[in-house]
């Protein structure tokens, strides 16, 4: 994948089920400086965080990071991640890769096969990646987003609940995936991303990606060609990776 690309990774202080979740500590470092690099040592050009909080600029400053300061107004980090680059003045066709703040064990190959994910599928308005899920705790967890796509890879929807919906007598129950929260876009589809009206089904599921869905962008999915990161969105999410860290 020839094609350049910068990281930029919004991080919020203000989170409803895990409040300072950048902050919490895992061997020693912060969780964001986890993100940071494994995004480092990924292909990226440049990796820049995008915050609204003092105290997640510090810590992250504490960590030679970039950092560029946004609105507290956001409802997702494509949100914030639009208003960070409109700031910078990229060109239109700059890619942009978004990494969750919340990723930990994020394996680097997976943020460079995002970027190339994009590149190959030029149809497509974002790339991302889906795993498959390893158990039925996974599928029925809305916490895990779980994700079903059309033969070619193009996303038909994302859903927090379990789908597909296996009947008793499907004779052969189709795959089930987990969406990795890690995508591919490129400025110019970021600015296209703010003026689009939130619609109610992305209210409902608060999946901010259902908003390009909705409004007929595609979304192109692969495979994760490595083993992807643990999300930490809970207390107990918190409990296992320190075990597992141990």
């Amino acid at each position: 994948m020839k094609q350049q690309f910068l990281v930029v990774i919004p991080a919020r202080y203000a989170s409803k089920r895990l409040p300072g979740k950048p902050l919490l500590e895992f061997d020693g470092r912060p969780l964001l400086q986890h993100v940071y690099q494994a995004a480092v040592n990924s292909k990226a050009a440049e990796v820049i965080i995008a915050t609204d909080d003092a105290r997640i600029a510090r810590a992250a400053q504490g960590f030679d990071a970039r950092v560029v300061m946004t609105s507290t107004s956001h409802q997702s980090g494509t949100e914030r991640i639009a208003e960070a680059v409109t700031g910078l003045q990229l060109p239109a066709a700059t890619l942009i890769v978004n990494v969750q703040g919340d990723e930990l064990g994020l394996a680097p190959a997976l943020i460079d096969q995002v970027a190339g994910n994009l590149v190959q599928h030029p149809d497509a308005a974002m790339a991302s990646l889906y795993a498959p899920l390893r158990s039925a705790q996974e599928l029925h967890n809305p916490n895990c987003v779980k994700v079903v796509t059309d033969a070619r890879g193009y996303a038909l929807t994302f859903s927090r609940a379990a789908i597909p919906w296996r009947a008793p007598d499907a004779p052969t129950p189709a795959p089930g995936y987990r969406h990795i929260g890690i995508y591919a876009y490129s400025c110019d589809f970021l600015e296209t991303y703010t003026t689009l009206p939130v619609s109610a089904l992305e209210q409902t599921e608060r999946l901010e990606q259902l908003r390009a869905l909705y409004h007929g962008y595609r979304i192109h999915l692969e495979q994760a060609a490595a083993a992807p990161g643990m999300e930490i969105n809970t207390p107990e999410d918190v409990a296992r990776a320190t075990y597992l860290l141990r």
